[in-house]
This record gives C-alpha cells, structure tokens and sequence, in this order.
C-alpha cells in the first residue's frame, strides 16, 4: 500500500451549495437532479472503482435513541466549517470512524457496524452508545457524507480472519483511510457569505 495522495481537485455540488477535495486519480458521480426526494446524490469512487464515500443532501433528520449497544471511537474530529450561523447551542457537527455492536462477530450485521461520517452528536462517554446517527443539519433538513466500513471494499491489511471490527481498527492505519478521511473533514459550504462592512 501506498501513502497517501498527494495530487487532489476539488467537486463543487451542481446546486452550488457544497463543495470537498478528493484524490485526482479517484472520480466523483454526480446524476444531478436524479434524487428521488431532491437534493444532491453524489458517489466518490477511488481508482478502482470501489465506493469510498456517498454524499446526500435533503435527508431528513432525526434521531431516537433505541437500545444502546457496545461502542467503540476509531477517530474523530471537529468541523467548524459546516456549522450553522447561530447553533452555538447544539452540538457542531464533528467527523468520526466509529463502531457498534459484537467485537467478536467475523462479520458486519444490523447490529454490529462500523462507519465513517459526519455527525451532531455529543461525544459518548461510556462503552456502550446509542445506534450511529451520522447526520447533519444543512438546509432545508439535512445531509450525510460517508459510508459504512466494509473490507470487501476498504482495502484492509493484516489477516482476513480478524473479527470485523478488528478490520475497521486496522482499517484506520492505511493510507486509503487518511484519504478518505481528508476528504470528508474537506467538506465545506461552497460560498462563503461576504459580511457588509459596519456603517
């Protein structure tokens, strides 16, 4: 495996709103205007051709708290560029690589998952979380950029036995993954409001 890219270009969403950088050898899809519920639908696929990351706009948000499950943090880290003008009350949304579920299950199931993304919510504090909820606000309700980790598609290294989770954590070490994540963090409002200056 190789390091990271070093060549990028940067995709702007066809409605104008949104824009993030990605690896130049890596291609981005984009059937503007075929979203079934509106919104922008927008795939990133590396060189391959293997989905790194799905971008969606106008997903409505929302989030119950159901039975809490065994929880791990692979990585996190803040993006103050898609925090909304005055939601200092809320919590700003925040890039993680995170994982429910069974540490010992051999592979991915409705209950045991792992994910990167962008969310709003709090940091857990204990070991065991609520179901992920990798969400955003952006108007008019609200957007996602990730995907769920799978090692078909993720290039993982070391054994191909490990439990699952073991290939997410694993997962993280590789060049494929900073990638990924630089890409992610990248994503910002594609216009940035110009203030008047004080009369």
């Amino acid at each position: 495996m190789g390091p990271p890219s070093s060549d990028w270009k940067t995709f702007t969403t066809s409605d104008g709103t949104l824009r993030f950088d990605y690896p130049a050898a890596w291609s981005v899809k984009d059937p503007a205007g075929q979203a079934p519920l509106g919104g922008e639908f927008v795939d990133v696929l590396n060189a391959t051709g293997k989905q790194m990351a799905a971008l969606r706009t106008n997903v409505v948000t929302g989030a119950e708290c159901g039975d809490q499950q065994p929880y791990l943090l692979i990585d996190s880290e803040p993006m103050q560029a898609l925090t909304e003008p005055g939601s200092d009350d809320q919590n700003g949304p925040r890039y993680v690589f995170e994982a429910r579920g069974d540490f010992r299950a051999a592979e991915s199931s409705a209950s045991t998952l792992a994910a990167y993304g962008i969310t709003m919510m709090p940091p857990e504090t204990g070991p065991t979380a609520c179901p992920m909820f990798q969400l955003f606000l952006w108007p008019p309700s609200g957007a996602l950029f990730g995907q769920a980790y799978n090692p078909a598609n993720n290039t993982t290294p070391g054994d191909p036995g490990l439990p699952y989770l073991e290939k997410a954590k694993l997962y993280a070490t590789t060049a494929e993954y900073q990638d990924v994540r630089k890409m992610i963090t990248s994503l910002r409002p594609a216009k940035t409001a110009v203030s008047e200056p004080a009369k």
